[in-house]
């Protein structure tokens, strides 16, 4: 089920009316109905792959209970093992099975070894990156000592297979979204303004943006041989405003949906194209997941304890890793890799500590100096992208080649000024709104006018959105 479809508008509404009119004074009802509109969630999609979400909730339920009353060190290692073995086992089963055998087969074949190994016809099960390492939080938090394990099956379950966040993120801490499903929850007004209107920008840059913008991207990587560099840098911009309002709307949606049902999700975006140097673009930018490899991955690889070698290596890593969890291609694990290759000379001269505050704070126009480093931040993310979206690396240093060895020519104003018109209207909203939550926190504003802009984003919506109920991009991932 997709939050651009009118299943989901309808499946939501039943949904907030039974929790909130019929079910508002008891939590276990509460979550017991969400638990079941989860699963009718993504059983939606296939059914037969609940079998694997259900899996895992008994899992680390279990092993969950066995670690917060275990006190043999050995006996506790073991445990939170079998929670890794089962977690991760489900994933590169699915998700990676087919890619180191074939890796491997070509790296044998490369040796001058003929190996072949046999290929599994799976489909991959939507969101299961996501809802692996959400709960890995649960399991190895209580290991550490950082969390208690929960007595309530019904609230652990419902943690699990949240479906505001289920499928495409954020990937929420158990710390952090666990207890809020053993108390009581309360919908203010202002929350649930504020949660319809980031609901609405979301949709608005999926719809509208992402999956307008998604034509010219599709277009331009499809025939890039044969197109000149002027079109192959704007697809690499096109697509860079595609997969943000892809991604950034649905994790508004995500945001809004649940604090309609009381609850407080982790923000995931926070205007990463206005970042001044890669380390902040990654404080910016699917916060949740940066945050889960740096607390899961980086720091007990060593961090930078272990001296400024081991410091460079383990965010190569880290990067690397990173890039494979989005997906099982060499394309991103090349993407991640030159995201940390572009980490290390901020850690070699000590620029990898950021400022918390926007970019021109307090002011509307950033100086030369920052405009300079925004720019080419955005320049180096750019060409991130093109591997992030290239079907193979052949293709991305082919598209690379014809940017560079091709001239610019007249810009196609008639194919292009569409796409144009909506990614530099949404960098301008975007900019005005970098101290806000989301592009439409607009309470200053006088009623009259803010309920005018929430009425032209629908016309806009209803006149110019996508008819065809376009998958979000993180789906397969």
């Amino acid at each position: 089920m997709l939050f651009n479809s009118f299943e989901f508008a309808i499946f939501f509404a039943v949904v907030l009316v039974a929790y909130w009119v019929l079910l508002g004074r008891s939590i276990r009802a509460q979550n017991l109905l969400l638990l079941v509109a989860s699963y009718v969630f993504y059983g939606w999609w296939d059914y037969r792959f609940l079998g694997l979400v259900v899996v895992s909730s008994l899992a680390d339920y279990a092993i969950g209970w066995k670690l917060g009353s275990e006190v043999s060190a050995a006996r506790r290692k073991a445990y939170l093992v079998a929670s890794l073995a089962v977690n991760l086992g489900i994933l590169g089963f699915f998700k990676y099975y087919n890619f180191f055998s074939e890796s491997l087969a070509d790296a044998l074949q490369s040796a001058g070894v003929q190996a072949s190994f046999s290929t599994l016809h799976v489909i991959l099960p939507v969101g299961i990156s996501f809802y692996t390492f959400q709960t890995l939080t649960y399991t190895i938090d209580i290991y550490r000592g950082q969390m208690k394990p929960v007595r309530d099956p019904i609230a652990f379950f419902t943690y699990v297979a949240f479906f505001p966040q289920l499928v495409a993120g954020p990937i929420e801490r158990a710390a952090h979204l666990l207890p809020q499903f053993q108390r009581r929850r309360r919908l203010s007004d202002s929350d649930a303004q504020d949660g319809a209107r980031q609901v609405l920008w979301g949709l608005f840059k999926k719809m509208v943006i992402a999956d307008n913008v998604a034509l010219q991207v599709d277009y331009i990587f499809s025939n890039y041989q044969t197109l000149d560099g002027l079109s192959l840098t704007l697809g690499a911009f096109f697509f860079a405003i595609q997969i943000y309002c892809d991604f950034s709307g649905y994790s508004d949606v995500a945001l809004g949906t649940a604090r309609l049902l009381g609850f407080d999700l982790q923000r995931n975006f926070a205007y990463p194209y206005f970042s001044r140097n890669i380390a902040e673009f990654w404080r910016r930018w699917h916060i949740s997941l940066s945050n889960w490899f740096r607390d899961y991955l980086y720091i007990p690889l060593g961090g930078n304890r272990r001296g400024r070698t081991r410091t460079l290596l383990n965010i190569l890593v880290t990067f690397s890793l990173c890039g494979l969890w989005h997906g099982a291609n060499w394309t991103f694990v090349v993407w991640g890799f030159f995201n940390g290759l572009l980490f290390v000379p901020l850690i070699l001269t000590g620029r990898h500590q950021v400022a918390e505050q926007s970019v021109a704070h307090g002011r509307a126009a950033p100086s030369f100096r920052e405009a300079a480093a925004m720019l080419g931040t955005f320049a180096l993310v750019l060409c991130g992208w093109v591997f992030f979206r290239s079907a193979n690396l052949s293709s991305a240093f082919g598209y690379f080649w014809q940017l560079l060895s091709t001239p610019y020519l007249a810009l196609d104003y008639q194919r292009y000024a569409q796409p144009i018109v909506l990614s530099l209207g949404l960098m301008l909203i975007e900019w005005f709104q970098r101290e806000r939550e989301h592009g439409l926190q607009m309470t200053r504003l006088p009623l009259l006018p803010r309920y005018a802009v929430y009425f032209a984003l629908l016309v806009v919506m209803v006149e110019f959105g996508s008819r065809e109920h376009v998958p979000f991009i993180y789906f397969q991932f």
